[in-house]
């Protein structure tokens, strides 16, 4: 599936650069630093995967003793399931930089992304550190993009800018995630940045905002990654007034930027989602709660049932109607539940609706982008999700992973 990414605005006080460190991959990109503006606020939010990995643990520490001036990725190593040797890795590579920066340790936040339960070479990583330094620019966006990646196939980067008071201001973002699919927080990687000067606490209640719509509501295949991270940082340097109470319209303009960003980085992730060829929304109305909405969505969205017969575009209407079935709703009656592909209606009244034509409906599942809408006729709660379908190569591309 195509995945593209418009150009992108750079950010006043966000300075990013790339090396090669030969982590895992050769001839390419795969460690990245993230400078920012003194002064600048930082929020974020982390995988709730218990088995969470060591740069996540580091990070959610550092960030409670300071804000960070730093921010240091990988990719080609998770450095999870590493036990207390990932832990000394981790905290070893924010003392490189800290070192060549001469900053303290814990204002470096550290991530990373790739093969689970290998150690990080961190000597490989502070070799190629003062490479990635003398790349700092704030135009350095697209490169660290690409270093990020793992099965991505296109890096993901997108931007907004905002006018205020005859000022403005911008919203920048990038990600990377393919594969290992349902953040339960953020995402795998993301980061986004605005020029705004916000106070921390709203900063990390706009981050809260924008992530439950987006990455919180997308799946590739149901594995929720051991690093997954979400970090947005505003740096002060727009010039426009600084945000300090969350009914200013100021902060409604900022998260209204962000979610947005944060949506087009998050479906960016679904259309590239590993043998990807159908970016799928799974909308759920009239529930009881948005809780029971978002269960009979995610239901439908991880049966590999269904996921197959998207990728064969098959109008298959019944095994979404099983999925809905066996989702975990009390008391569901089926008379009043509703099935739709598109705006072609399949089930009403407990069976297949009178006007449904299989021609109708494969209509709808020979193109590229899906709607399948329940409407379960029990409350005023609804919920989306977005997946994509589940192709043979998705097989070929994890059984190969660390081959």
């Amino acid at each position: 599936m195509t995945v593209q990414s418009p150009a992108f605005i750079p950010v006043a006080g966000v300075r990013l650069g790339s090396a090669a460190a030969g982590i895992r991959y050769r001839d390419r990109r795969d460690l990245v630093v993230v400078e920012l503006a003194a002064g600048s606020t930082c929020a974020a939010v982390f995988t709730r995967n218990q088995f969470c990995a060591a740069p996540v643990i580091v990070a959610r520490d550092h960030l409670t003793r300071c804000q960070p001036q730093f921010l240091l990725i990988n990719s080609g190593n998770a450095n999870a399931g590493t036990g207390d040797q990932g832990l000394r890795g981790a905290i070893e590579s924010c003392r490189s930089l800290a070192v060549l920066r001469g900053c303290q340790v814990d204002q470096i936040l550290p991530f990373s992304t790739g093969v689970i339960g290998e150690r990080l070479p961190v000597e490989r990583l502070a070799l190629a550190l003062p490479e990635a330094l003398s790349s700092l620019n704030e135009n350095g966006w697209l490169d660290a993009a690409r270093a990020i990646m793992t099965t991505d196939t296109v890096p993901k980067l997108f931007s907004r800018r905002m006018e205020y008071a005859g000022g403005q201001f911008t919203v920048t973002g990038m990600a990377k995630g393919s594969g290992m699919i349902r953040p339960d927080m953020a995402t795998m990687l993301a980061y986004v940045a605005t020029d705004l000067a916000v106070d921390n606490t709203l900063l990390q209640q706009c981050l809260q905002r924008a992530v439950a719509p987006s990455f919180n509501s997308i799946t590739v295949d149901g594995d929720t990654s051991t690093n997954d991270a979400c970090v947005l940082f505003a740096t002060g340097k727009s010039g426009c007034a600084r945000v300090h109470e969350a009914e200013d319209e100021l902060y409604r303009l900022l998260c209204e930027a962000v979610e947005s960003v944060c949506m087009d980085l998050a479906l960016a992730i679904v259309r590239d989602g590993e043998g990807a060829t159908k970016l799928v929304s799974v909308a759920v109305e009239n529930a009881l709660s948005p809780a029971e909405a978002r269960e009979v969505a995610y239901t439908i969205a991880h049966s590999p049932l269904v996921k197959t017969a998207l990728f064969a575009s098959d109008p298959n209407w019944g095994r979404i109607l099983a999925a809905v079935g066996r989702s975990d709703v009390p008391d569901l009656q089926i008379n009043r539940v509703e099935l739709w592909l598109g705006d072609v209606c399949i089930v009403n009244g407990g069976g297949k609706s009178e006007g449904y034509t299989e021609a109708a409906g494969q209509a709808v599942m020979d193109a590229e982008e899906i709607l399948i809408r329940v409407v379960l006729g029990r409350g005023t709660a609804s919920a989306t999700v977005y997946t994509c379908d589940l192709s043979s190569e998705y097989v070929r591309i994890n059984a190969e992973y660390r081959s």
